[in-house]
């Protein structure tokens, strides 16, 4: 688990780094998450923050929204949109203190959780190495959700890696929630963020579809910021259409 965790942990740190000092006008600015200001966006991340460390402590459904997310189904991003809008309204320096102690809380949690025991999530169980992946992931998509809303930078690392593996490992998963077959084999050729390695996922040799292109911009297809056409990415393969359309990071 450590590497996992520190890298999650990371990724929370690059956050508060960005908001931990900004003022309340700042807080309110739109973030490029259609519909949420900055402060909605970190709101968002403690309530799901909350519910991580529920669910590696076996308490999900007693976690902030726990038991609305757990009953959504296919209607977890209305579940998200009703979280927020019913806690709206504290100060961002109330949303930061909150969003701060759910994020040391969840690490703890999940550093601390048996990696050979599944625990529950949103659609379903996984190991808690995955679900710290996913907190990675989702993390790190709302990181440059806020980043935009206030005008900064947010460069890439390579914490990408666990993302794209997640992509890779949840591809049948993709597929599925999207009413598809399964696919074929796939594999994954990425370029790191500094262009020095190249992270492969899968057999690049014998599966039957291949995205090749950098690993930022796959993560930002998966995550919904980009369309697959606006980026590098190239796939090949009887499933490569439906993979770049469906593959993602989140439930």
């Amino acid at each position: 688990m450590d590497p996992v965790v520190q890298a999650m942990s990371d990724q929370l740190d690059e956050l508060a780094s960005m908001v931990g000092t900004i003022g309340e006008g700042e807080w309110r600015r739109p973030s490029a998450c259609a519909g949420w200001s900055v402060a909605d966006v970190v709101l968002h991340l403690a309530q799901t923050n909350e519910m991580a460390t529920g669910s590696a402590r076996g308490r999900l459904l007693e976690a902030a929204n726990g038991a609305e997310w757990a009953a959504a189904g296919d209607g977890v991003d209305d579940a998200a949109d009703a979280g927020v809008a019913a806690q709206r309204g504290a100060s961002g320096a109330e949303v930061y203190v909150r969003w701060k102690r759910s994020a040391d809380e969840m690490v703890t949690a999940l550093g601390e959780a048996d990696p050979e025991v599944r625990v529950r999530w949103v659609v379903g169980d996984m190991s808690p190495r995955t679900l710290a992946t996913t907190r990675i992931a989702e993390t790190w998509i709302h990181t440059s959700d806020v980043a935009i809303g206030l005008g900064l930078d947010c460069a890439p690392t390579d914490r990408l890696r666990h993302i794209a593996y997640l992509v890779h490992r949840t591809v049948p998963y993709a597929f599925a929630r999207s009413g598809l077959a399964a696919p074929r084999p796939v594999a994954f050729v990425l370029a790191s963020p500094d262009g020095g390695d190249e992270w492969v996922f899968g057999d690049r040799v014998s599966a039957a579809t291949v995205v090749q292109g950098p690993a930022l911009d796959l993560c930002l297809v998966a995550g919904q910021r980009a369309e697959a056409a606006d980026t590098a990415l190239v796939a090949t393969g009887p499933d490569a259409d439906e993979l770049l359309a469906v593959m993602r990071t989140f439930a």
